[in-house]
């Protein structure tokens, strides 16, 4: 038949084919999603009453998780093809992305009797709703740049009023104290600093305090120090000690991680700067040779974290340390940052231990500092426990959590954990080593360049402290700034382009 004497009936019908057998696909992912997040979500609401203005997101959150046990990709071209959404940008949305997308193949298939598509508000209510958590815990923000950036505090914060007051002034939204530093007096004169240099700001200017919670850290005296290379052994047990000869004997904080230093086990100290293996357990006495390391080698030494990759440690969740912080950030903090947060009943210990400290004060907001698999599993239930507590947002510290999980694995997981937060409409923190070297020597490297401008896509970014703080956070705000013009979440914005030239110019 003649291309131009066909009907338009003839024309539509290979796409009407197509859409009339989507549609019977996507009618069965729909009821798998709708009978799946009902589940989920009667195991939460099963729980403790969660906050009214919170209801919603869990609804949104149950239907993220369920449409993500199905593999979706085999239909994803089959709908661009027809014009259509694939689903890759629904987390805030997600009913009514399906709803959006079966009312469309309905019309495609030409159905009779086609369903209405939803209301157009339902698609910015979770990005609404996700803005305004974000603007509550971490300030709002100044126009030119979505993604706030937090500030961690150095020493000399406590005694020198204008330093807070130059960081707030460069861009900062949210400072960070990490109680693991200084003291319950210097804390406070941090807060004083901050909140009147907020004041002369015009805006509010949130303090987020870091309990640090049960990581494993070596013991022992600072002579045992001793700069390590490959084949070097030491030995790790409950107690430190100096043994005759050339190996050094290291104590542990908590002892649950001696178990798990069975032979052949990998050992990651200091964040992965330095690696090794178990070679022999002799009762209590691991012994220990260094198997990575840069090549001018590396100091082992007192205080540094020490971690057997993916090992589950039954470690209560608050220590002595952290119980004395908490007597400060009840009284003092709008944020409580939860470091090693692994189940909910964490969340309830802390909450508890909150409230007998507080008195009529409001609840800090929780950060939960995802640094582990175990944490990683649980990050549903942990978002949903601490949100019917306080406002709640995800740190994503990815140095303690790329040595549980390992590097190859880190870049997946901050997306995955990404986009979680995103379905729940609580905000990110993009942390760890941001712009360390820029931090620390005053020049930033292109791989941190291009991190900094990855961190665009959570609600904050986090800097560590260092001698250059100050120029990281002009730098930090220029890339963010510029990265807003083009992504916002996982959408691409087509903002005019520059880099080339025109024709004739």
């Amino acid at each position: 038949m003649d291309t131009d004497r066909r009907t338009e009936r003839e024309i539509r019908a290979p796409s009407r084919a197509e859409a009339q057998a989507i549609l019977a696909e996507f009618s069965a992912l729909r009821d798998h999603v709708d009978h799946a997040s009902d589940r989920r979500l009667q195991a939460w609401l099963a729980g403790p009453a969660p906050r009214e203005s919170f209801v919603g997101s869990m609804r949104n959150l149950a239907d993220y998780l369920a449409l993500r046990d199905y593999d979706f990709r085999p239909i994803q071209p089959r709908l661009a093809a027809l014009g259509l959404s694939s689903l890759g940008r629904c987390e805030a949305h997600v009913r009514a992305s399906l709803d959006a997308v079966t009312a469309a193949l309905a019309r495609i298939a030409e159905l009779q009797e086609a369903p209405a598509f939803p209301d157009p508000g339902a698609f910015d209510a979770g990005g609404q709703a996700l803005a305004r958590r974000r603007d509550r815990m971490f300030g709002p923000g100044r126009p030119g740049r979505d993604t706030r950036i937090m500030a961690t505090l150095p020493s000399e914060a406590a005694e020198t009023p204008d330093f807070v007051g130059d960081l707030i002034a460069r861009g900062v939204d949210c400072v960070r104290i990490n109680c693991a530093h200084d003291s319950p007096d210097a804390w406070r004169a941090m807060i004083a600093h901050t909140r009147r240099a907020a004041e002369a700001a015009g805006r509010p200017v949130p303090v987020s305090m870091d309990i640090g919670g049960p990581k494993v850290r070596l013991r022992g005296d600072k002579g045992l120090g001793r700069r390590m290379r490959r084949g070097d052994r030491f030995e790790v047990a409950v107690d430190p000690g100096e043994k005759a000869g050339a190996l050094r004997r290291f104590g542990l904080s908590h002892a649950a991680l001696l178990p798990h230093l069975v032979p052949g086990a990998q050992v990651w100290i200091d964040d992965g700067k330095l690696r090794g293996s178990v070679i022999t357990r002799d009762a209590d006495i691991a012994l220990v040779e260094v198997t990575g390391v840069p090549d001018k080698g590396a100091k082992l030494k007192p205080e540094k974290g020490i971690a057997v990759p993916g090992a589950i440690l039954d470690i209560p969740p608050l220590t002595a340390a952290d119980f004395e912080a908490l007597d400060t950030i009840a009284a003092e903090a709008d944020i409580v940052a939860f470091s090693f947060v692994q189940v909910p009943a964490d969340i309830a210990a802390l909450v508890e231990a909150i409230d007998a400290r507080r008195g009529e004060r409001a609840r800090p907001s929780i950060l939960l500092k995802i640094e582990s698999a175990r944490a990683v599993r649980n990050l549903p239930d942990l978002i949903v426990a601490a949100a019917g507590a306080a406002p709640v947002g995800v740190m994503i510290a990815r140095g303690d959590l790329a040595v549980d999980v390992g590097f190859e694995r880190l870049s997946e997981l901050q997306d995955e954990i990404l986009w979680l937060c995103e379905a729940a409409h609580i905000p990110a923190v993009w942390a760890t080593q941001v712009l360390d070297d820029l931090l620390h020597h005053g020049l930033a490297t292109r791989a941190e360049a291009t991190d900094a401008a990855m961190g665009q896509q959570a609600e904050c970014v986090m800097l560590n402290k260092g001698p250059h703080l100050l120029d990281g956070v002009d730098f930090l705000s220029g890339v963010l700034a510029r990265m807003d013009r083009h992504r916002a979440k996982k959408v691409s914005r087509l903002a005019p382009l520059r880099a080339w030239a025109r024709p004739g110019g």
